[in-house]
């Protein structure tokens, strides 16, 4: 949320330095999350000067340019090379000095340099209204009047307004500071808390007595749902004129952000942003039968919104209706056919209190988050709707014209009343941790608007103004008393008390963290994604868990799969110019099995572009299946005593278990996410994985002492065949006497066809002698003959 110190100070009597009321903002709960410069025009016009032209004469060497000598109140006069039309000996212009940063309206910005123009020295630019921001004309300089002040700094002569604009993380229970009233009264309080003078007060103005209405119009207002819509106040001014508001005010809308759209909308923006009650008008002409009608919205009711959408009403939807037909959004978002155009000249003004629940179930259910909706949805004031309607109207009529043709109605059928806390000045004491006088905390609490109704002793009854929606507790008044006194004024305690409980190992965690030293040790990365995703990445969408009320269309669902927001984390990288990516990622995942929910742990190992960023080693493998696949055979080795195995649709296995399946990702989803290199990646169910760990036991052993053997065989096979074929038929073979099998070389070629040449070392080892020659052709012959007979295998 934005906050200007302009429209503060004129809220409250106050000025001191910008980036003390931001610490202090910060202090008391309203965290100052940037300080930002707002200038009405863009660059502040810094660098031009009113200066008057002296001599004009046409550019010896151009047709179209003209030299200028421009007197800028300076010592010398400046020469300027000038190409406008209309520029003339003893107008008076503006003038861009050397150096000075010019933002045109079409977005360009140029820096002024000294330079020569065909041949002739320019010291300077005289500008069109375009080429300084204040206009879209470039027919020709701008030409002001002669009694304009030579030297005069154009920021001056136009006014520009500066301004310091607070940025503010504004949490949901903060419904009291939605608005710059909300933070000067903050502000106040804490300052005059601070005091035993009441330096800072609340500038109460525009709540002027309206003129006396001649109730020409009648407008008939019906609640029907009271629950939903406890008060509703409107009034009808007539005779209006819609047109672009003064500069004040667009000015005040801009610095927060905002886009002026006309007078009217801009009263009504800028009620709701100075003291946080939203409204809403109406072209009194567009209300059918002059009747207003709060309701649920009926079956298959729809409305066409003010961004052009047709939306199907729930029966759920709060509405303000006329005699026929929807016309706005209670509390949300105004109709296209009833919102005020520039062929207004009547409107019906709103202000109403909404139930913060009702507002909340509309504005997720359409999509749809306004400045109206975020206030109304943490809780607005059912007592300030009058107020609202009052500083409104005497806006309206002093910029738009018009008089009052009905006076305010105010439908309010139960008074809410002040919340109602008893207070203990001890209990206080005890949840802070310090002794504060009693007369600091009534102090305090009378600063915050809230009133003592009795006390006596150490209790009060207080009452909480209904602006501070979330203060109705005992702990919440004792909260704001803290806020206000100040956090850093209770002592840190010297003694920390800590039960340790005992807890049986982890042995799940403890996986977890082996797996994710060695995956670091190797340079993978790890990456944390979102648990929610958006259903648009899942094509079978019968088993997903979808969001009732999701924050947007882009997590609407909770995820199925880590693989999409793997596949986001490499986009965002690659667009940062990181290719060679090694991700690891623990997380849940859910789905519907059989009408129940389930929810399983796993491990999504992920790479693409190279294994090894560029080096001088010339080492540039490709971070492919292969590798990945020899990754997870590491790590299965360092923490399970489980021998992995490859499916012929590249699924993993261990002990006969599915572990997860290597795969490339089609570049059809590739694209989706604008990725444009091959991603490999697997996704293992952790839970198998832990199941098997578990059952490893660990043996020691003593070290060898006779030597290992090994050996070499070069094998012509059908392509067909996998290496894992031919590890699983080695030990198949030799169980006793085989230790390891190894892959060190592929070979294909055209020449040898459908088939291609595996190199596979065997690493023999007798723990009791030293192997004899006769044993270990034993082992290679049965290995050869193996592979000939079920593997159809040649050797080289």
């Amino acid at each position: 949320m934005k906050i200007s110190y302009n429209w503060l100070k004129s809220i409250i009597n106050i000025n001191l330095p910008a980036l003390d009321i931001a610490n202090t903002l910060t202090s008391i709960g309203l965290e100052v999350e940037a300080i930002e410069n707002f200038e009405s025009i863009k660059g502040g016009l810094k660098g031009l000067v009113v200066g008057q032209i002296i001599t004009c004469q046409k550019h010896p060497d151009a047709d179209k340019l003209k030299l200028t000598t421009v007197n800028i109140g300076s010592s010398d006069l400046l020469n300027i090379v000038c190409g406008a039309p209309n520029v003339s000996e003893g107008q008076k212009v503006i003038v861009a000095t050397i150096g000075t940063k010019l933002f045109f309206s079409n977005g360009d910005e140029i820096e002024i340099k000294k330079s020569k123009i065909r041949g002739q020295l320019s010291e300077g630019m005289i500008c069109a209204e375009d080429e300084i921001g204040l206009g879209s004309s470039h027919a020709g300089i701008m030409v002001l009047p002669q009694d304009t002040a030579i030297g005069t700094l154009a920021s001056n002569y136009f006014k520009v307004e500066t301004d310091t604009i607070f940025e503010i993380g504004l949490t949901p229970n903060r419904s009291d500071a939605a608005s710059h009233l909300g933070v000067a009264r903050d502000l106040a309080a804490y300052y005059n808390s601070k005091s035993n003078d009441f330096l800072y007060e609340i500038i109460t103005d525009g709540l002027k007595a309206l003129p006396e209405a001649s109730n020409i119009s009648t407008v008939k207002i019906n609640i029907q749902n009271t629950d939903a819509c406890a008060r509703y106040s409107g009034m009808v001014i007539s005779g209006i004129e819609v047109t672009q508001s003064p500069d004040w005010l667009k000015n005040r809308l801009k610095s927060i952000g905002l886009r002026p759209i006309n007078n009217i909308v801009d009263v009504t923006n800028f009620i709701m942003h100075s003291i946080g009650q939203p409204m809403h008008a109406f072209d009194l002409d567009k209300i059918t039968g002059h009747e207003i009608n709060v309701r649920y919205a009926h079956e298959n009711e729809t409305l066409t919104t003010l961004d052009g959408i047709e939306r199907k009403l729930k029966t759920n939807d709060l509405i303000i209706a006329n005699a026929k037909n929807p016309m706005c959004l209670a509390g949300v978002f105004g109709g296209i056919d009833s919102g005020v155009s520039e062929n207004t000249k009547s409107i019906f003004l709103e202000s109403a209190f909404f139930d913060a629940g009702v507002v909340r179930k509309s504005s997720k259910q359409h999509s749809l988050k306004t400045d109206s909706s975020f206030r109304f949805e943490r809780g607005t004031d059912p007592n300030q709707t009058i107020n609202a309607l009052i500083k409104a109207a005497n806006l309206i009529l002093e910029i738009a014209g018009g008089s009052i043709s009905m006076g305010i109605t105010d439908i309010y059928p139960e008074k809410i009343e002040a919340f109602k806390v008893a207070f203990s000045i001890k209990n206080c004491c005890d949840v802070i941790g310090k002794e504060i006088e009693s007369d600091d905390i009534k102090k305090i609490i009378k600063h915050l608007g809230i009133a003592i109704e009795s006390e006596s002793n150490d209790a009060m009854l207080l009452q909480v103004p209904r602006f501070k929606t979330d203060v109705t507790r005992e702990a919440d008044v004792i909260e704001e008393v803290l806020r206000i006194y100040g956090f850093e004024n209770i002592p840190t305690a010297k003694k920390i008390n800590y039960s340790y409980a005992y807890e049986k190992t982890n042995t799940a965690l403890e996986l977890q963290t082996k797996i994710s030293s060695i995956l670091q040790s190797v340079g993978f990365n790890e990456m944390m994604g979102l648990s929610l995703t958006k259903s648009d990445y899942i094509v079978d969408k019968t088993q997903l868990v979808h969001v009732l009320n999701p924050l947007s269309n882009d997590l609407n669902i909770m995820r199925n799969s880590l693989l999409h927001g793997g596949l986001e984390a490499v986009a965002h990288n690659l667009n940062r110019k990181q290719s060679n990516l090694k991700l690891f990622e623990f997380g849940n995942v859910y789905s519907i099995e059989n009408g129940k929910y389930t929810e399983q742990k796993k491990l999504l190992l992920l790479v693409t572009g190279t294994v090894f960023s560029e080096n001088h080693y010339k080492l540039n493998q490709t971070a492919d299946i292969y590798y990945l696949k020899s990754m997870l055979k590491f790590l299965i080795d360092k923490t399970c005593n489980a021998q992995l195995m490859q499916a012929e649709d590249n699924t993993m296995q261990i002990n006969k278990q599915k572990l997860g399946m290597l795969l490339q990702v089609e570049n059809s989803v590739l694209k989706q996410f604008g990725i444009n290199q091959p991603v490999c990646l697997i996704e293992i169910d952790f839970d198998t994985w832990h199941k098997e760990s578990v059952k490893q036991k660990i043996e020691f052993q003593e070290l060898n002492k006779f030597p290992i053997v090994k050996r070499d065989l070069a094998l012509l096979i059908d392509k067909k065949i996998t290496y894992s074929q031919i590890e699983k038929l080695a030990f198949e073979s030799e169980r006793k006497l085989l230790k390891e099998v190894n892959l060190f070389d592929v070979y294909e070629s055209e020449k040898l066809g459908s088939k291609k040449s595996y190199a596979v070392s065997f690493t023999l080892e007798n723990r009791e002698q030293t192997l004899t020659d006769k044993q270990i052709d034993a082992v290679m012959e049965k290995l050869i003959k193996n592979y000939k007979e079920k593997l159809n295998a040649e050797l080289r």
